[in-house]
């Protein structure tokens, strides 16, 4: 895991007993990449600096030596540490000591006496915002214990657990989960998928690859496979889990007569943030899924 000093700005690879504060934000034009912090002269022309800059200054000032952003921490031109940072992102999250999400597309606040109006035309702006829409950021609003969201111009308009609330209506995550991420496999997975229906990644494969932790699931990248990588998803949670609740949902191509068992991406799990186990359903009893070539196996009861 490279992380950057805070002080001085420079990767440094695994640093022993690391507390770090970790990034969250929406990518843009001119990024700062992995090479491009050997020489920070040339790194600071990019406009994607400026964020780097800002993250370890306030994560400096806190007493928070590491930082780590996800678009220079990782050399993206090796296959075997994308692969690993990629499957490594729920945890590196998790771990972290603090996370900065900084919504780049958030208007800096008025000043508003009313608390109530404040939070409330926080809440009207946050609506709009592309850190909502985004992937990965799913993930990056889960996992951290503790988020601080930044505006336009880095001024701190509240926390995860401030504005709690307000990200539930947002998202339609669990209030609760927000509040506990360690909640979040119990929730079931028709549920947790929804919560990624309307969110879009440049790449196909991401929609996927970005769900790996919220599924506790580790699989190799494939860029290239296209939606293929969301069916090795299924398959990944069908042999870790007994929660049928996978085949719930609802193909939203109304041109399609005929379809498989298995989703063709998140977007088909739309309607079903509210599904819950039904009465006292317990899976002790399933027989063990089985994935051949020819299709899905497995027997379950039927109720009538």
């Amino acid at each position: 895991m490279w992380l950057i000093n805070t002080a001085t700005l420079r990767l440094h690879e695994n640093p022993p007993s690391a507390v770090y504060a970790i990034l969250s934000h929406t990518w843009e034009a001119e990024e700062v990449s992995f090479r491009d912090m050997e020489d920070l002269e040339k790194a600071s022309k990019k406009k994607g600096f400026t964020k780097i800059v800002k993250a370890c200054e306030i994560a400096h000032a806190s007493g928070i030596e590491w930082a780590w952003v996800d678009t220079c921490c990782i050399d993206k031109s090796s296959s075997a540490e994308l692969t690993e940072s990629i499957n490594s992102m729920w945890r590196w999250y998790k771990d972290a000591e603090i996370c900065y999400a900084f919504l780049s597309d958030l208007p800096a606040a008025h000043s508003i006496v009313d608390p109530f109006l404040q939070r409330r035309a926080t809440f009207e702006h946050l609506k709009s915002c592309r850190w909502f829409t985004r992937g990965w950021t799913l993930q990056e609003l889960l996992a951290p214990t503790n988020i601080d969201l930044f505006d336009s111009s880095w001024k701190q308009r509240g926390t995860k657990a401030s504005l709690q609330y307000e990200l539930s209506i947002l998202t339609g995550i669990h209030y609760d989960v927000l509040g506990d991420s360690r909640l979040i496999y119990q929730i079931p997975v028709a549920c947790r998928m929804s919560w990624a229906a309307c969110r879009q990644t440049t790449r196909d494969e991401d929609r996927a690859y970005s769900l790996f932790g919220i599924f506790d699931v580790n699989l190799p990248l494939i860029y290239g496979e296209g939606s293929k990588a969301f069916t090795r998803l299924q398959e990944a949670i069908l042999q870790n889990s007994t929660d049928l609740s996978i085949f719930a949902w609802d193909a939203n191509d109304d041109g399609q007569l005929y379809t498989g068992l298995l989703a063709g991406s998140p977007s088909d799990y739309a309607d079903c943030c509210g599904i819950r186990p039904c009465g006292t359903v317990t899976y002790e009893r399933l027989s063990d899924i089985q994935i051949t070539n020819k299709g899905i196996r497995q027997e379950v009861d039927l109720c009538i």
